[in-house]
C-alpha cells in the first residue's frame, strides 16, 4: 500500500509512546496498487557501451553506467556499498578532519520503528530510499527529510517467529526508476521510484510452510534482481535467485546445498557438493542461506554471494561422517547470466560454529609483493581476515583480526584452516572463540582508497558450544577458565578496528564497552565514521584513530553510515535504532538502558544543530511478586531449553530486552493470559505470533515455569 505525502516534515512519530504502545500503532497505507508495465532494462551487458544516458526527469534514474562511473558524481549513493564493489568510500571531502567538529543535525526523520534499523540508504538526484522494521520502504527528500512516499508491504506480523534476529531490513536497490525491496514473508516487490506504486511482486520462497525471510538487501546485475534468503537456524535450503528485473519472471536460482545425496540435482554445481556430505544428512534442510552479502565486478562479469551456516549448527548432527559441507561458510564466484558457478571458495569447511561468510565482501585493487592483483576482501564470522584473488578463488593471505582459538592458521597451500581441537565439542562442551556472532558480523565495512585501510566492526566474543545445542545466546560460563583449556581471552569487547589488508595486521582500533555496534563509512575527507550501540556518532581520523567528533544522539546504532551531497551541501545519514540479534550485550550502555529505543532517520551537516535525544525511559519500579507457580528442576530446565529455542531470539535469554516488554515483570493479569497469548495468538496484531503446533500445553507450562523462576530471581537480587 502506498501513502503519499508532499511538503510536509514528519516529527519523530515515537516521540512521547512508550514501547509496548508503539507496538500497537499498525499504519495502514491506502494509495495506488496499480500494475503498470515497467520500462525495458537498458543496462549494458559487461564489455558493451551502454545505449541509454541518464533520464533527469525520471525519479530513481540508477544506471549500470551510472554506477560503474559513480565517482562522477560523488553526491549520490547510488549503490548497497555506493560501487559494485562494496567499498564503502565517498570522495566528498567538504566535510573534513579540520571542520568536522562543527557537524549538527540537519533534519530527523522519525520511523515508527522501537526495534532494530539496519539499512544502508540509497540517494539519487536528491532522493533518499530506505527501509525500516516489518520491510516498510521511505523515500525521504534527502535535503529536508520530507516523507515523499511510504510503502508497507503488511508483512503478517506472526512471521516474526521465523526470524532469527528481528524485524530487520538492509535496504532497497534503484534501478531506472523502480525500488526493489525484499520482505520478511519472502516477496520480492518492485515499486514505481516518484509514487511507491507497485509494479510487481514475487514470492521467492520455494516452501511457505518452512521457516524462510528475506533481510538482506537486493542488488541489481545486467537487468536481474539478485536475492538470497534467511532462515539456516530453522532447517531451510539456502538459495540464492535472479529475477528479471521488469517482469519479475524467475531467471536462475543457485542452491547453495544440496536437496539430496544422489540427485536429481537442480543444477550441476551440487553433483560437486553432495559427495561432501554424510548420505544420512537431513536434506530436506541443512542450512547454507545467502541471507546478506553480494558484490560485482563488471569487468570479470562475475557476482560473489555469501553463504551461510548449517543447520543444526553442530556438524556431529548434521553430518555425523564429517565431510566439508559444501557449499556452507563458501564464498561462490557466479556468471550473472546463468547462475553458473566460475569457483568457490569455503572459510570454515564442515562449519559447526555458526561462521558464515555472508559478512561484507569488498571488491578492489591491491599490490601485493610489488605485483597488482586483483582482490577480494572479508572478514567472516571465524575470526579470519581474508584477501582472496577474485579472478580465482585463490586464497593470498589469511590472518586473524579477532581472538580465535578454534583454529590456528589458515595454510595458504590448501586454503584450509588448521583446527586446534579446542573448538570440537563433540565429547565434550567447548567455549570457543569467535563467537556465533562472529568476529565480525554483517554490519559493514569500509575500504579507504586514501589510506589503503579497511574498517572493521568487530568484537572479542566466546561462546558455549555443546552437542545439544541447549546453551544458545549463552555468553559466558562459570567454568570458562576450564572450557579454554588455560588460555587467556581478552576482555568482551567491541571494536572499529583498522586493518592493512597488505600487511596483514592492525593499523589501530576503538574499543567500545558493547559488542553490537554499528556499520562503517571512510570518506575523501580523512575521516571514518562510526556510530555506537551506546548513542554515540563518532567522526575519527582514518589514519590515527583519534575520535574528533562525539556526538551523542541517545539512540543505540547499528546501521552504517553514507553520506551524499544536495546543492553542494555534504550530508552524512545513518539509521538509528538498535536491535538485531544482541539482546544480552545491554550492560551499561548509557542509550539503550536510559532512553527509549525511537527508531530515527538521524541527517548531519557542517554547523547544523543538536540532536534531540528520545524520550527517557520511566522509572519502571521494583519487580513485581511472581504468581505462586512452582515446578521440578527438570521442568523448569526443560521450560529453559524451550525459552531459549522458541523465545529468546525477541524477548532476551533472560527475559529483557530494551524493545520488548521484559518478561520478568508480566502481571498476574498476564499470566492468566499466558497460553491464549502463547498458543491462540491474542496478541498476534503485536507481532506476538502463534506458537500452536509448534507447542504443546505442557511445554508452554514449562516455559511459563521458567518466565516464573526469572522473575523470582529478578526480586531476589533487587532485596539483597
Amino acid at each position: 500500500m502506498t501513502f503519499l505525502l508532499h511538503d510536509k516534515h514528519p516529527e519523530s512519530v515515537c516521540s512521547g509512546i512508550n514501547p509496548l504502545k508503539q507496538l500497537l500503532i499498525i499504519v495502514v497505507f491506502v494509495g495506488l496498487t496499480a500494475c503498470n508495465e515497467p520500462s525495458s532494462s537498458s543496462e549494458p551487458q559487461a564489455g558493451e557501451t551502454p545505449i541509454q544516458s541518464r533520464d533527469d526527469s525520471r525519479p530513481g534514474d540508477v544506471t549500470a553506467a551510472r554506477i560503474v562511473a559513480t565517482d562522477d558524481e560523488p553526491g549520490n549513493w547510488l549503490a548497497h556499498g555506493r560501487d559494485f564493489g562494496e567499498q564503502r568510500y565517498s570522495p566528498l571531502e567538504d566535510i573534513n578532519r579540520d571542520n568536522v567538529t562543527r557537524l549538527g543535525l540537519a533534519w530527523e526523520t522519525g520511523t515508527n520503528s522501537t526495534r532494530g534499523l539496519e539499512a544502508t540508504p540509497i540517494i539519487v538526484d536528491g532522493v533518499m530510499y530506505t527501509t525500516s522494521t516489518w520491510s516498510r520502504v521511505m523515500a525521504l527528500d534527502a535535503k529536508s527529510g520530507a516523507v515523499l512516499w511510504q510503502y508497507d508491504p503488511e508483512v503478517q506480523k506472526s512471521w516474526a517467529k521465523r526470524l532469527c534476529c528481528d524485524v530487520v531490513n538492509r535496504g532497497v536497490a534503484v534501478s531506472e526508476g523502480v525500488v526493489y525491496v525484499g520482505t520478511l514473508d519472502g516477496f520480492l516487490i518492485a515499486l514505481d521510484a516518484a509514487s511507491g506504486a507497485v509494479k510487481w511482486r514475487v514470492d521467492t520462497l520455494i516452501d511457505r510452510d518452512r521457516y524462510y525471510s528475506i533481510t538482506g538487501a537486493p542488488r541489481v546485475v545486467k537487468g536481474k534482481v539478485i536475492i538470497g534468503n534467511g532462515g539456516a537456524e530453522f532447517n531451510v535450503r539456502g538459495y540464492v535467485s535472479a529475477y528479471d528485473k521488469s517482469s519479475g519472471a524467475l531467471d536462475w536460482r543457485f542452491f547453495t546445498v544440496p536437496g539430496s545425496a544422489e540427485g536429481p540435482f537442480e543444477h550441476d554445481e551440487l553433483a560437486l557438493a553432495a559427495p561432501t556430505w554424510d548420505p544420512d544428512s537431513n536434506f530436506e534442510g541443512v542450512g547454507g542461506t545467502a541471507w546478506d552479502s553480494m558484490a560485482y565486478d563488471p569487468e570479470l562479469d562475475l557476482l560473489y554471494v555469501g553463504t551461510g551456516n548449517g543447520s543444526p549448527w553442530s556438524q556431529y548432527a548434521r553430518s555425523p561422517s564429517g565431510g566439508d559441507n559444501l557449499f556452507l561458510a563458501s564464498i561462490i564466484a557466479l556468471d550473472p547470466d546463468n547462475g553458473e558457478m566460475a569457483w568457490h571458495y569455503q572459510t570454515t569447511p564442515g562449519d559447526a560454529w555458526d561462521y558464515t561468510a555472508t559478512q561484507h565482501m569488498i571488491l578492489a585493487d591491491l599490490d601485493i609483493d610489488g605485483t597488482p592483483r586483483k582482490v577480494l576482501m572479508q572478514a567472516p564470522k571465524n575470526g579470519f581476515f581474508y584477501v582472496l584473488d577474485r579472478v580465482t578463488g585463490k586464497v593470498i593471505s589469511a590472518e586473524k583480526y579477532v581472538f580465535t582459538n578454534w583454529a590456528s592458521h589458515v595454510n595458504l597451500e590448501t586454503g584450509r584452516p588448521e583446527p586446534t581441537g579446542l573448538g570440537d565439542y563433540s565429547l565434550q562442551e567447548r567455549y570457543v572463540y569467535p563467537s556465533v556472532a562472529g568476529g565480525h558480523n554483517w554490519q559493514p565495512m569500509s575500504f579507504s582508497r586514501k589510506t589503503g585501510l579497511v574498517y572493521i566492526p568487530s568484537r572479542d566474543i566466546g561462546w558455549v558450544h555443546n552437542e545439544t545445542g541447549d546453551k544458545w545466546f549463552e555468553y559466558g560460563v562459570d567454568n570458562a577458565d576450564e572450557l579454554l583449556t588455560g588460555q587467556e581471552p581478552p576482555e568482551n569487547s567491541g571494536y572499529l578496528k583498522a586493518w592493512d589488508p597488505v600487511k596483514q595486521q592492525l593499523a589501530w582500533q576503538m574499543i567500545l564497552p558493547n559488542v553490537w555496534n554499528g556499520g562503517a563509512l571512510s570518506t575523501a575527507g580523512g575521516l571514518v565514521f562510526h556510530g555506537t550501540a551506546s548513542g554515540h556518532f563518532y567522526a575519527l581520523n582514518d589514519e590515527t584513530g583519534e575520535v574528533l567528533l562525539d556526538l551523542f544522539t541517545g539512540t543505540g546504532m547499528i546501521a552504517a553510515p553514507v553520506t551524499y551531497s544536495v546543492d553542494g551541501v555534504q550530508y552524512v545519514v545513518i539509521m538509528a535504532g538498535w536491535g538485531g540479534p544482541a539482546f544480552n550485550t545491554l550492560a551499561g550502555d548509557e542509550a539503550l538502558l536510559k532512553y527509549r529505543n525511537s527508531g530515527r532517520v538521524l541527517a548531519f551537516k557542517l554547523d547544523g544543530g543538536d540532536v534531540p535525544l528520545p524520550p527517557a525511559v520511566p522509572p519502571r519500579g521494583p519487580f513485581p511478586q511472581p504468581p505462586d507457580i512452582s515446578a521440578s528442576a527438570e521442568i523448569l530446565e526443560q521450560g529453559r531449553i524451550l525459552f531459549v529455542y522458541n523465545c529468546g531470539g525477541c524477548h532476551g535469554m533472560y527475559g529483557s530486552t530494551p524493545m520488548l516488554p521484559d518478561l520478568r515483570r508480566l502481571s498476574h493479569e498476564k499470566h492468566d493470559l499466558f497460553k491464549q497469548i502463547v498458543l491462540e495468538g491474542l496478541y498476534e496484531p503485536l507481532g506476538m505470533a502463534s506458537f500452536a503446533g509448534d507447542l504443546s500445553e505442557a511445554e508452554v507450562d514449562a516455559i511459563q515455569a521458567y518466565v516464573v523462576q526469572l522473575s523470582r530471581e529478578a526480586v531476589a537480587t533487587q532485596t539483597e
